[in-house]
């Protein structure tokens, strides 16, 4: 981030002449700026590393905002809130705040993508009103001014009416040939890899639903064979552990991929090398890496149905999809071919059935086809269909 004379300015770097807290008694926590109260705060999700990061995003952003306009924690009050909201929507100036996924230590490096959708604010916001209840209790500020917020229960609740950003069923249909179109004859053997490569994620993602960084950190020994039934066994969010059973498509890809790294079509219980590799087949990729790769194809995927078809709707999904999409995608369409919430719950999962229930869309199928009975004409008959 630049600071007023153009230099970029990190969250490390929060100027720490911050005025004390200690008029605010007792002050329950050791921290001398408002940096290091967040810290502590941190310091409770350590054991749970994806939760940790997601925490760290947001309280960066709201720390960094804070400095850009002079302000402390304990100063953000309902109408700075209301400023903060509108700047999660459209961080401005672009230059300033949006960037292209630099990592953290580069001077390139910006807190945002792009600005953030209303689910995306609403999580930020979920998390931030936590952060503030804790240094309520810490002593740290006097008052949590989300609890001013009027509508709080609509800018506060995380059970949205149900899951939007996936790929339609023809979509993917049409992604699907797209990645697995052949190369032109003549390809290197740098390209032969990338595709591989590319086909065996987007494999792995829809027909797993794996979190991004569950996809970076998995190993060749993560597939296990138990009793004659292949299984993938991950450590996921909350560093819960849980075993997946293995479709028999996604054995095959597993075995198009090993294929393509000169490995045997099956691993060995004891192979703890990278599932996903670097470009020299030895070395794995890190999340960041892996979610550049996955933007990248769905941007090259949206040029060639764009060239083919035409701009529509669907141009516009690829172009809007993130990797996230992927486990969306995957999770709904299982939903659609009738794998019972259960067990939908347990592959996806999920802590709460409600979660899964999002990904259901039945109910709307069918609200949809009844809405039709209902006609300027008056009603629906045999004779006049």
């Amino acid at each position: 981030m630049d600071d007023s004379a153009g230099n970029v300015v990190h969250a490390n770097e929060i100027p720490r002449t911050l005025e004390s807290n200690a008029s605010r008694s007792p002050v329950r926590i050791d921290a001398g700026s408002d940096a290091e109260a967040v810290a502590q705060w941190l310091a409770e999700y350590q054991a749970s590393p994806q939760t940790f990061k997601a925490y760290r995003r947001e309280a960066e952003r709201l720390l960094l905002w804070l400095a850009s306009i002079g302000r402390r924690l304990d100063e953000l009050d309902r109408e700075a809130l209301r400023a903060f909201e509108a700047f999660l929507e459209d961080p401005q100036p672009a230059t300033r705040w949006v960037g292209s996924g630099a990592p953290r230590t580069s001077l390139a490096w910006r807190p945002f993508r792009a600005g953030l959708s209303p689910a995306s604010r609403r999580q930020s916001l979920m998390i931030l009103q936590g952060l503030y209840g804790w240094l309520v209790e810490a002593g740290w500020v006097a008052h949590n001014p989300f609890k001013l917020m009027r509508d709080k229960s609509r800018r506060l609740d995380n059970q949205t009416a149900g899951v939007e950003r996936y790929l339609e069923q023809d979509l993917w249909q049409w992604l699907w040939g797209w990645l697995n179109r052949e190369l032109e004859e003549g390809a290197s053997a740098r390209q032969r890899f990338e595709w591989s490569r590319r086909r065996f994620i987007f494999s792995f993602a829809y027909l797993l639903a794996p979190r991004i960084s569950e996809m970076a950190a998995a190993r060749m020994s993560d597939f296990v064979r138990r009793e004659g039934r292949w299984w993938w066994e991950v450590t996921g969010k909350g560093d819960k552990r849980a075993r997946i059973p293995l479709p028999e498509d996604m054995r095959q890809a597993l075995a198009d991929w090993r294929q393509a790294l000169g490995l045997s079509s099956t691993p060995d219980f004891d192979e703890t090398t990278p599932l996903l590799r670097a470009l020299d087949g030895v070395r794995g990729i890190s999340d960041n890496q892996l979610y550049r790769l996955i933007k990248r194809s769905f941007s090259e995927a949206a040029l060639t149905l764009e060239v083919e078809q035409g701009a529509g709707e669907h141009v516009e999904a690829l172009r809007c999809a993130t990797p996230h999409w992927l486990r969306h995608t995957s999770i709904t369409h299982q939903a659609q071919a009738g794998v019972s919430l259960r067990y939908l719950a347990e592959s996806a999962r999920h802590a709460r059935l409600e979660t899964t229930s999002r990904y259901l869309h039945t109910e709307a199928d069918e609200w949809h086809a009844e809405q039709q009975r209902h006609r300027l004409g008056g009603l629906l008959t045999k004779e006049r269909p």
